[in-house]
């Protein structure tokens, strides 16, 4: 099982996934949402940030089926997708995760040629606060 890397900025993020909540930071002056988290401001360039909780809900952006597996520790699940999703109520920002059938369900859970641009998904967590994606309507 993959654990997160963790720095200064992006360690919340993780802190709120292990306990099931999407956030993302958000500029605590200008209020522009921002991922990956960083300690200045694109846009206004101010230090002050929060994080925001987000729905969770969102879209197929991209996606690719690795052939072969990118990590040999992964041969045995494959294939496995990798889905880049563009948030619902963030849109310029896009989270990567996998797609499955629920949350813990292993990576080759969901069949590859299930999956489609534009497809609305559900933000689900691993019990190791990974974030995974489930289809809205399977």
């Amino acid at each position: 099982m993959l654990s997160p890397v963790t720095d200064a900025d992006g360690a919340p993020f993780w802190e709120y996934a292990a306990r099931g909540e999407l956030r993302v930071q958000a500029c605590a002056d200008c209020g522009e949402l921002r991922f990956p988290p960083r300690p200045c401001c694109p846009h206004c360039q101010s230090f002050a940030s929060e994080w925001r909780r987000v729905g969770g809900q969102g879209r197929i952006w991209s996606y690719v089926v690795p052939h072969p597996p990118l990590l040999p520790e992964y041969a045995e699940q494959a294939p496995y997708n990798v889905v880049v999703v563009e948030l619902a109520d963030a849109p310029r920002i896009r989270l990567v995760g996998n797609l499955v059938t629920g949350p813990d369900a292993p990576l080759d859970s969901l069949s590859p040629d299930r999956i489609r641009i534009g497809a609305k998904v559900q933000a689900v967590f691993s019990g190791g606060g990974l974030l995974q994606w489930v289809l809205e309507r399977p």
